[in-house]
């Protein structure tokens, strides 16, 4: 397996030291990149080599993590950001993902935690969607921005959106295996369903399905 590479973003450094040295520790992990705040860190983008996952704190001064993957939206870089945060808090995680995290964990996190989101995310593109089902469960919806949109979608567009939202947190393979489908018909429904409602991950399609109640287990 080759050796998965690391940038971090904190603005502590001795929590990027301590964080560094525990990812040497823990798997075939290299820290190639480093930044204490997001400014400099979006003006050095596009970095290289450029790192396969980046691990982003949510309270820096100046930009916190969500204002960075809002600037990296802007700028139309779809990097793998885990979110390393203090603040467990539901609308955190709900603004973090809509703008393309792939993950968050709290700062509390073993390291065995760490090393399973870290691979998840490298190996299927995300982390803790079983997770995040539960949690959006405690949203309160009148504090969500629901806009009008067209909800009309294909009896196999619900089917593939209701296997998204599964517990089980399947993989695309796995889903195309359930449906009797190819994998590129999968990505056939995944990119038509991120292209007409600006949805940019697969957390991103599960807060969507609870937003607007669309499919089990959100009916």
């Amino acid at each position: 397996m080759e050796q998965t590479t690391i940038c971090i973003i904190d603005d502590h450094a001795i929590v990027r030291q301590g964080l560094k040295g525990l990812l040497e520790k823990i798997g075939d992990y290299k820290v190639i990149k480093e930044f204490d705040n997001g400014d400099d860190f979006l003006a050095a983008l596009p970095l290289s080599p450029a790192p396969d996952i980046y691990i982003l704190d949510y309270s820096m001064p100046h930009k916190n993590g969500v204002e960075v993957l809002q600037a990296l939206e802007q700028k139309q870089e779809q990097l793998k950001v885990l979110l390393l945060t203090q603040h467990f808090d539901e609308q955190i995680i709900n603004q973090a993902y809509h703008h393309g995290a792939r993950g968050f964990l709290h700062k509390n996190c073993s390291a065995h935690d760490l090393k399973f989101a870290i691979d998840s995310i490298i190996k299927v593109g995300y982390y803790n969607v079983a997770e995040i089902l539960k949690r959006v469960r405690n949203l309160d919806p009148s504090t969500l921005e629901i806009k009008q949109v067209d909800l009309t979608m294909s009896e196999r567009e619900l089917q593939f959106l209701k296997l998204v939202c599964n517990e089980n947190e399947l993989t695309y393979e796995q889903m195309a295996e359930e449906m009797g489908l190819s994998v590129k018909s999968i990505d056939v429904y995944r990119t038509a369903l991120f292209d007409r409602y600006g949805i940019k991950s697969k957390v991103g399609l599960v807060l969507f399905s609870f937003k607007y109640k669309l499919t089990e287990p959100f009916l």
